[in-house]
């Protein structure tokens, strides 16, 4: 066992840890220390990073919360991000190691939001067998609605054909943008503040932020119809999956079919080659209710149900798994 130990993340360890998650097996760029350092003013860093012996095996992104560890409450998802070619008995270790070490610190309980599995570039499910022996209590599950090549023979509904006619008779035009100012300021903001009353996650100097970080992760798409923006999707792309972070339209979505058409360009055109599209949750209440309507929405288009799972843990039962071999 002591050849694995468990080191806090310093800023000194920056360079060494975004190399390391681009190359993990089970990793995305929101995992980036650019990425999940813009708002660490909000957030009491407590990534770790886990070598055996002289080699960085895992890093583990999270926050502190009192005497709880997150992995990660400023991120859409978290988890034991992991070198490709590990074996699962360093996994159980290295893993082992991580909730000793919390332990120590007076950290009392663990939540982990898995990343979804259509995320991984490999298998990557070890955590989820010691979460079951860790006897983690399941908090949250929400649905993310997901097209993928298994899904794509589906096809769209009739409502979502009859939208995307109307589109093509308005003459509509995709364009991606470098900036997010009309979108945020014309559409999204005056949308969520009016339907939701709340704000985007990201504001608009954040997003640009990390455009600017990530120039190929991060990207606007927008409508237009004689020069007027209709509607728009911001896009977090990673390796395997589009994820479309914002969607958004004007009042007239619904007589100029122009979801419909930002979609079926996104889907069938720009990302046609990439493994998974995901619309994102239809969740509310923390996962306790879906916002049938906006489901449903989605599953027009052919996209079908992932779940996206939060689970909670004592540290203390990092004692669990000492006895997983025989």
């Amino acid at each position: 066992m002591a050849i694995y130990s468990v080191k806090s993340y310093q800023s000194t360890h920056k360079e060494l840890w975004n190399d390391f998650v681009n190359k993990a097996k089970n990793a995305t760029f929101l995992f980036q220390r650019d990425f999940m350092d813009y708002h660490k003013d909000r957030f009491q860093d407590a990534s770790v990073l886990v070598f055996k012996k002289d080699e960085l095996i895992a890093v583990f992104p999270a926050n502190a919360q009192k005497d709880q560890i997150i992995s990660h409450q400023g991120l859409s998802y978290g988890g034991l991000v992991l070198k490709s070619k590990v074996y699962f008995s360093d996994v159980l270790l290295a893993f082992q190691a991580i909730l000793e070490f919390y332990h120590s610190e007076g950290i009392q309980s663990m939540t982990i939001k898995t990343l979804p599995r259509i995320y991984n570039r490999m298998p990557s499910d070890e955590i989820d067998y010691l979460i079951f022996k860790l006897e983690a209590s399941l908090v949250r599950r929400d649905v993310t609605s997901v097209i993928g090549n298994d899904t794509s023979s589906l096809g769209r509904s009739s409502n979502r054909e009859r939208g995307l006619k109307k589109a093509l008779k308005n003459n509509l035009e995709l364009r991606e943008s470098q900036g997010f100012e009309e979108f945020w300021n014309s559409i999204l903001i005056p949308n969520l503040k009016q339907k939701h009353k709340t704000s985007p996650t990201h504001s608009l100097d954040e997003i640009t932020l990390l455009k600017e970080k990530f120039p190929n992760h991060i990207r606007q798409f927008n409508a237009y119809k004689n020069d007027r923006l209709v509607a728009g999707v911001t896009i977090f792309e990673t390796e395997q999956v589009a994820h479309a972070q914002y969607i958004s339209a004007g009042e007239d979505k619904q007589e100029l079919g122009s979801l419909d058409f930002v979609f079926d360009k996104l889907i069938n055109d720009i990302f046609r080659d990439k493994p998974y599209f995901d619309f994102g949750i239809s969740n509310e209440n923390n996962g306790q209710h879906i916002n049938e309507g906006l489901l449903k929405w989605k599953e027009d288009f052919g996209a079908r149900t992932v779940v996206h799972d939060h689970y909670q843990f004592s540290t203390e039962n990092y004692k669990n798994l000492k006895s997983v071999f025989i």
